[in-house]
């Protein structure tokens, strides 16, 4: 008898800045290993391996409660946007694959603003609903969003 497997969970969020353009939101995205500046409760990140800006790096990811290694698997700065996977961890993730993007917006013609999307993938996970990865998945991009449109203003001050 074939083994059923379950299906793949897929979830997209997004985050608009309404002060912010994607030119300038971009980099700190683009700079894959210095995500702790900006993840909540990430207090570790760095480059385990491979080249900056380069598919195959590979930066390690601690939390307070657990651990993950990330490769980066396509980085595009000319339409912003970068993918990766989740490879070795104690999360509960397998199979994880996430695409970052960062879009202009505009209003009435004009800019107004940009949108984060950030959309996975994943085999469904060990202590997690696909619900509940959702909703920790749009926290996270909120809070992000939210402290690089801070740094943003901040450093125009």
């Amino acid at each position: 008898m074939a083994e059923q497997t379950e299906p793949k969970w897929e979830g997209k969020v997004t985050a608009e800045l309404k002060d912010s353009t994607a030119e300038l939101i971009w980099p700190f995205l683009e700079d894959f290993c210095n995500i702790d500046k900006f993840f909540p409760n990430l207090h570790t990140c760095y480059r385990a391996e491979g080249t900056p800006g380069q598919p195959g790096l590979v930066r390690h990811c601690e939390t307070d409660v657990g651990w993950a290694n990330e490769k980066l698997l396509t980085i595009d700065p000319t339409n912003r946007s970068l993918s990766y996977e989740i490879l070795e961890n104690n999360i509960g993730l397998k199979n994880y694959v996430a695409t970052l993007k960062v879009f202009p917006m505009e209003g009435d013609g004009k800019p107004a603003g940009c949108k984060i999307e950030w959309s996975f993938i994943a085999d469904p996970g060990e202590g997690w609903g696909l619900k509940d990865l959702v909703s920790y998945v749009d926290y996270c991009l909120q809070f992000m969003a939210k402290k690089m449109e801070d740094a943003i203003i901040k450093a125009q001050i």
